[in-house]
């Protein structure tokens, strides 16, 4: 559902069109590149700017192949930047939650990419907190509490649709080089908070019975350092 900004870095790219098929469908969290399309294949923006190299222009896609960079965190722009809005759980006193899944609530900001079709990338090292809807969820190997395997500081990769994994295995990169940071925690939807919050309340709001919504429901977010490899 959203990349959420921590300790992020400064001044993130916002001048590139997303790729046709990709720009509205990012939930947030996944990493990106910038490739050449021949000018005529992709749809742009009016007004972009008409230098080009050869026949082709820059996009941003979550559409990997190995030995793509630079790499960059897609900000989907619904949650903590981008809108003031957040969602709605309660429609008699408007209540706002966060980190919710867009199934159980409704959405009032704008996706990012709305009206310019440009995404806005974050390339600089730093703090980013990622919903587990927008992550690799497989349950035994994913970037989820129910994988054993997880550890603090334990490296994560990008598949080759952009979603961030810690399974090796998945990495796009053939080179092996395309670690994009670590894993630093799983916190609860309001994380950052210095008092621990007990996982019943944090998953209260999300359900009328108090039953707990699974974690890949939105109830928690993976807290990860973000430093790509860029060479």
């Amino acid at each position: 559902m959203a990349l959420e900004l921590v300790q992020p870095g400064l001044q993130p790219l916002g001048q590139f069109d997303g790729a046709d098929g990709i720009y509205l469908t990012v939930k947030g969290g996944e990493v990106a590149t910038i490739k050449g399309v021949t000018k005529t294949s992709d749809s742009q923006a009016a007004g972009y700017p008409d230098g080009y190299v050869g026949s082709t222009r820059p996009v941003a896609t979550t559409s990997l192949l190995p030995g793509d960079r630079p790499l960059m965190l897609v900000d989907e722009g619904t949650y903590g930047y981008g809108t003031l809005f957040g969602v709605v759980i309660g429609g008699i006193a408007g209540q706002i939650a966060y980190g919710v899944n867009a199934s159980s609530a409704t959405q009032l900001g704008p996706h990012t990419a709305a009206a310019s079709g440009k995404l806005t990338l974050w390339d600089k090292a730093g703090t980013y907190a990622i919903t587990l809807d927008a992550v690799d969820t497989t349950v035994q190997t994913g970037l989820v509490p129910t994988n054993s395997t997880l550890k603090i500081g334990s490296a994560l990769y990008a598949k080759n649709n952009g979603v961030i994994t810690p399974n090796s295995s998945l990495n796009f990169d053939s080179d092996g080089y395309a670690t994009i940071g670590r894993f630093l925690n799983f916190e609860g939807y309001k994380g950052g908070s210095l008092v621990t919050t007990p996982v019943t309340l944090v998953t209260a709001a999300l359900s009328p019975s108090g039953t707990p919504l699974a974690p890949s429901g939105g109830a928690f977010r993976a807290l990860i350092y973000f430093a790509p490899t860029m060479v």
